[in-house]
């Protein structure tokens, strides 16, 4: 078995992909790992499909000319809009992508009533209605789209007053209709958990599909013999088409990660680094 050395790349529209980074850096610590947050854009949930599918593109497209040799679209809406179409597109590179966590809630709820929270292009996508129709029969699955909570998250608000409301509005109609989980179904809301498990209380489990996703991407590093043999701490690169600086602030805040952060522009449909 050779060691592969290439990059993992991972992308969101902003830092909730952060959430997934985090977990797939604990698991595989000597993985180098490429990082890029389309800030120019996030939120992507209330932005067309078609739009969504172009951006995603664009930043494979890019990774791809990092030699990435596997690519996470670590946000529900991209995969929701995109993954079908990137693998098409780049059939010989292995793609994880990002599906609300409603078949372990439905197996595991005790009171039949399981909560989501996600954007509204993931809800409507085919991806959240395949999963919930073939997982989730006999189950009453609730949603709420959190309207502003993204922009909230985006902005290093995890704990204010806003934040907490914009919570509220979402659960506690929840918990009065009797949700015992609550899955995060955007890659953002994993940094509110802490205020979520506040209002919802200790008896309601919350599901954050990171973990998961971090193992599903050791299955593929197995399966086509990508593991990186560094012998060390893999090198992560973050960039973002946003404010660098604002982005190394939340990196430390979100993350616990001191890091450069380099400059990205969109021209033409392409990224090019600054």
């Amino acid at each position: 078995m050779s060691p592969d050395n290439r990059p993992i790349g991972l992308f969101d529209s902003g830092v909730g992909g952060l959430s997934v980074l985090r977990a797939v850096r604990d698991q595989f610590p000597d993985e180098n790992l490429i990082y890029i947050a389309d800030q120019a854009h996030v939120p992507y949930g209330p932005r067309p499909k078609t739009e969504v599918a172009k951006l995603s593109h664009g930043i494979v497209r890019f990774l791809v000319n990092r030699d990435a040799k596997l690519v996470v679209v670590a946000c529900n809406t991209a995969s929701a809009a995109a993954l079908k179409k990137l693998r098409a597109s780049y059939p010989t590179l292995p793609f994880v992508g990002m599906e609300p966590a409603v078949k372990p809630a439905a197996e595991e709820t005790n009171s039949g009533v399981v909560g989501v929270l996600a954007t509204p292009a993931t809800f409507q996508g085919e991806l959240y209605n395949s999963t919930v129709e073939r997982f989730a029969q006999g189950v009453t699955v609730l949603q709420h789209t959190c309207p502003g909570l993204v922009r909230q998250i985006e902005m290093g608000h995890v704990a204010d007053a806003e934040t907490k409301d914009i919570l509220e509005r979402a659960l506690i109609p929840m918990l009065e209709k009797g949700v015992d989980k609550v899955v995060m179904g955007c890659t953002h809301y994993p940094f509110v958990i802490p205020l979520i498990k506040e209002i919802v209380g200790a008896e309601i489990e919350v599901i954050d599909p990171a973990p998961a996703v971090a193992r599903q991407v050791g299955r593929l590093l197995d399966q086509y013999d990508l593991r990186a043999k560094t012998g060390g701490k893999g090198q992560i690169q973050f960039m973002t088409t946003g404010d660098p600086e604002e982005f190394s602030r939340l990196l430390i805040q979100l993350v616990g990660l001191e890091s450069q952060v380099k400059r990205l522009v969109w021209i033409k449909g392409e990224l090019v680094e600054r």
